[in-house]
């Protein structure tokens, strides 16, 4: 869902987006800390915030890290 988000913020159309490992801070509401893979070996890291179910209103991207590879650790940014 935050596909679009991110190649607006980054300036860029990714054909690959899949989300390959993920950690999660609970706060007034879940922030995700997502490892995503973009091109065959090109992996960015985005933070994420989903708020609370009555608020409803979907996920938004919060921030993201590019140039990571697939061994770089996901650490909270």
């Amino acid at each position: 869902q935050v596909k679009p988000q991110f190649e607006s913020q980054a300036n860029t159309t990714c054909v690959i987006f899949t989300a390959i490992v993920y950690k999660t801070q609970v706060v007034a509401g879940t922030i995700y800390f997502i490892k995503v893979q973009v091109s065959d070996d090109e992996y960015v890291h985005v933070k994420v915030f989903q708020s609370l179910p009555y608020e409803n209103q979907g996920p938004s991207l919060v921030s993201f890290q590019t140039g990571k590879t697939k061994d770089d650790p996901l650490t909270y940014f």
